[in-house]
This record gives C-alpha cells, structure tokens and sequence, in this order.
C-alpha cells in the first residue's frame, strides 16, 4: 500500500450511526497537536481492520515478529510535524502516531517542518530539516 507524503495523522476509529449519517470520532490529541483543525475539511482514507494470518517462519533461523508496537516510522522516511515542545539538549521534539517522539535538532516550538527520519529507536527517532515552514 502506497502512503502519500500528505498524510497528517493516522488513528483507529470506531464508526457510529447517529440519525441519518455515520460518525467517524477523531482522538483530541491529533487537534490538540495541531495536525488537523477543526472545521476543516480532509479526505480520509479508511483501511480494512481484516486481519491477516501471520505466517510462522521455518525453522532458516529467521524469528517471528514481536508483540511490541513497532515505531511509526522509518529510516529514511518523509514526515511533516509540527515542533511541540524543546528537549533538555535545546532540540526540537514533535510527536506522532500513539506520541511517538521525533526529535529534530536546530528547530524551535511552533515551527511546522518536512523531515527525513534518520535514526529511529523503540521509543524516538531522529529527523533532519528537509524543507523549513510548509
């Protein structure tokens, strides 16, 4: 599946009747965090929740996926994020899917900011400045 470079967050919702329309509820923390406002209009992408059979590898040494979540992004990867709050070293943090940090040295709170991922942990990645205010 191919992602577009547009996206501003990505979540689980519930969908629910109310008279004679469905209701898809955002989580606060992507208003809260500026990755969308209210009132606007967005295209929204819906995702089948069917799940897949997870395939167990032979026995080539290979190991099978673990529980944990995995990072919301990878190496190399383009994001934009907003800058949200500044670390203890003086470096820019802006936070995405489920408030996983990305932390973006040289950038200040409030700068909107396109990074490329160039290091990530289990609990933080690393973005460098690829395009200032877009």
């Amino acid at each position: 599946m191919e992602i577009s470079d547009k996206l501003l967050c990505l979540f689980n919702a519930d969908v629910r009747t109310e008279d004679d329309r469905y209701i898809v509820e955002i989580p606060r923390r992507e208003v809260e965090n500026g990755a969308i406002d209210p009132g606007e209009t967005y295209r929204v992408a819906l995702i089948s929740r069917e799940t897949h059979e997870v395939v167990e590898p032979e026995s080539s040494g290979e190991t099978a996926p673990s529980a944990e979540p995995q990072p919301p992004v990878e190496p190399g990867e383009l994001r934009y994020v907003e800058i949200e709050d500044i670390g203890k070293q003086g470096d820019g943090i802006a936070r995405v899917e489920r408030g996983y940090v990305i932390i973006v040295p040289g950038t200040d709170v409030g700068e909107r900011v396109k990074v490329e991922i160039t290091e990530v942990k289990s609990n933080f990645a690393v973005g460098e400045v690829v395009e200032d205010d877009f």
